[in-house]
């Protein structure tokens, strides 16, 4: 199930790797925007076609990272253990969830080529801070795959702290493991069974 989670979660990212947003863009016309620029670029650099993770990681830290507040993901990950954490521990948690998933992206993004983007009507009122951007993403074979895009607008544009991933939230999916860790080990454990994680071979 984590696999195939992985993998429709390789699908977001391809929605959203791109260079900053624009300061006064508005979230949809930035996520369109991204998207399309990621697909072009997945399809025709050849290393990425080959599968080098090395350039996938690279496009991913350049492109992907900038467009995420991994300290709010972490946060809501974290649910009601985050005001437990120290604010070093807080740190460690955030760096190491932030390595998670770019390892989790580079391991599945190259398996994707074909792949086109729907994206749904959307309405925002001037003064609101937070919004979901809905797509469907969909392959020459498969079903369609919705992804959801939570987005809170901060001084250096609008950021996505959630991703729906047919009806999954990339943070409510992992808060369940990271509450059995720190059942089990407390919040060290969990720094130190990420840090673990992200030492090993990269996701397949």
């Amino acid at each position: 199930m984590m696999k195939e989670f992985a993998r429709k979660l390789a699908l977001a990212a391809a929605v959203l790797l791109a260079a900053p947003a624009f300061a006064q863009e508005a979230p949809d016309a930035m996520v369109k925007r991204v998207s399309q620029d990621t697909l072009a670029t997945i399809r025709s650099d050849p290393l990425v076609q080959s599968g080098d993770q090395a350039r996938i990681r690279d496009l991913i830290e350049v492109k992907l990272v900038p467009q995420f507040d991994f300290t709010r993901m972490t946060a809501l990950a974290m649910g009601r253990n985050w005001r437990n954490a120290t604010p070093e521990q807080q740190k460690q948690l955030t760096d190491q969830f932030r390595a998670l998933l770019v390892r989790t992206y580079a391991g599945a993004l190259n398996q994707y080529r074909s792949e086109t983007i729907d994206y749904k009507p959307f309405k925002m009122n001037p003064d609101d801070t937070e919004v979901t951007v809905r797509t469907q993403v969909t392959k020459t074979s498969g079903q369609p795959v919705s992804i959801d895009y939570s987005l809170e607008k901060t001084p250096e544009g609008w950021k996505a702290y959630d991703v729906i991933v047919a009806g999954v939230s990339l943070v409510t999916n992992y808060r369940d493991e990271f509450s059995a860790q720190i059942k089990n080990g407390g919040i060290d454990g969990l720094v130190k069974t990420l840090a673990d994680r992200n030492k090993g071979a990269p996701a397949k």
